[in-house]
């Protein structure tokens, strides 16, 4: 995450909230200690206790990876229960 010195932060206030909206939270350090993040309101509102989640953002918050499927046609099937 890109940082700012609180001076500098302070002196171009415009332009760490244009960074922050196009490149993701920024870091403001006081005396070399992180200090405060800036972030895009959307980012803002999604971390929010409560947010409601789009079903996109449920599934791509999933796990990644491969799952074990076996193709089609290769597995056996169990014979049907008779009554």
């Amino acid at each position: 995450m890109p940082s700012w010195q609180l001076q500098e932060a302070k002196a171009k206030l415009s332009e760490v909230i244009d960074t922050a909206e196009k490149q993701g939270p920024q870091v403001i350090t006081r005396r070399g200690i992180e200090t405060a993040v800036v972030v895009p309101i959307a980012e803002w509102k999604r971390m929010q206790p409560g947010a409601k989640r789009t079903l996109l953002e449920i599934l791509q918050s999933g796990p990644k990876g491969d799952l074990p499927i076996p193709p089609r046609g290769k597995t056996r099937h169990r014979k049907p229960v008779v009554f």
